[in-house]
C-alpha cells in the first residue's frame, strides 16, 4: 500500500502493525475512536538512524518537512508545581513555548522537558515521541495548522517507524487543545535554539520527522 505522502510504498495500517508500536501507542490505538476510523492511522517502517527531521527530509524528499509535525514535551511551571505538555507542530516551525504554551497552561515559566524526563514518563523512544498514546493526564497542544493538514507524518513512539494520519486526527486524540500559532516560523538565529525542527529538545530530534 502506498502511503498518501513521501515515497513510502509499504504503508499499513496502524492496528495491523501494533508488535512495532511501544506500548502506549499500541494502546492507543487499539483503544482508537473518533471520526477517523483506526485504519486511517498508517505505520511506515523507516530506518531508526534518519530520524531526525533534517536527516529524515533530506532522505525522503524536501516535500515532506511541509506535510510532517513534530511533538516536544514541555515543562511548565507555577510556584513549586511542574505540569509536563505535548505540543505538536510543523516541522518547519518551532513551538512558542514562552508565549502560547506559557499563557495558555497558566505557568510562570515554561521550557523544553528534559529527554530522560519525556522518556520516562511516556514510555517512548528520544527522538520518536509521538502525540498517539501520551499520559492521559498531559495537556496535548495541538497547532491549528497542522489540523488543517490533509495527511500529517509524526513519530510513531520509537526511532524506527512514523506515523501518517489525517491531520483532523490529531484534534480529536484525547485531551487536544486546538490553538492557533503554537508553531511559529524558524529563523536562522532561533533555529535549534527553540524547538523548530525537532521534538524532544532544542537540538533537532524529531519526533514527527
Amino acid at each position: 500500500m502506498r502511503a498518501p505522502i513521501g515515497d513510502f510504498t509499504d504503508a499499513r495500517p496502524a492496528p495491523d502493525r501494533l508488535d512495532l508500536l511501544t506500548g502506549p501507542v499500541a494502546d492507543a490505538v487499539r483503544a482508537w475512536t473518533g471520526p477517523v476510523p483506526a485504519d486511517q492511522v498508517l505505520y511506515v517502517d523507516t530506518d531508526p538512524a534518519v530520524a531526525d527531521t533534517a536527516v529524515f527530509v533530506e532522505h525522503h524528499g524536501a516535500d515532506l518537512l511541509d506535510a510532517s509535525a513534530n511533538c516536544v514535551v514541555v515543562a511548565a511551571r507555577r510556584g513549586g508545581d511542574t505540569t509536563l505538555a505535548a505540543c505538536v507542530v510543523g516541522s518547519a516551525t518551532r513551538v512558542d513555548v514562552n508565549g502560547v504554551v506559557r499563557r495558555h497552561l497558566g505557568a510562570r515559566k515554561a521550557s523544553f522537558a528534559p529527554a530522560d524526563t519525556a522518556t520516562g514518563e511516556s514510555g517512548m523512544e528520544y527522538g520518536g515521541i509521538t502525540p498517539v498514546g501520551l499520559p492521559a493526564a498531559w495537556p496535548l497542544l495541538v497547532d491549528a495548522a497542522v489540523v488543517d493538514m490533509p495527511w500529517v507524518l509524526v513519530g510513531s513512539g520509537r526511532r524506527r517507524g512514523k506515523l501518517i494520519l489525517p491531520g483532523k486526527a490529531l484534534g480529536q486524540l484525547p485531551g487536544a487543545v486546538v490553538l492557533e500559532g503554537l508553531g511559529v516560523p524558524v529563523t536562522r538565529e532561533g533555529r535549534g535554539a527553540s524547538g523548530g525542527s525537532g521534538s524532544d529538545a532544542p537540538r533537532g530530534e524529531s519526533g514527527g520527522s
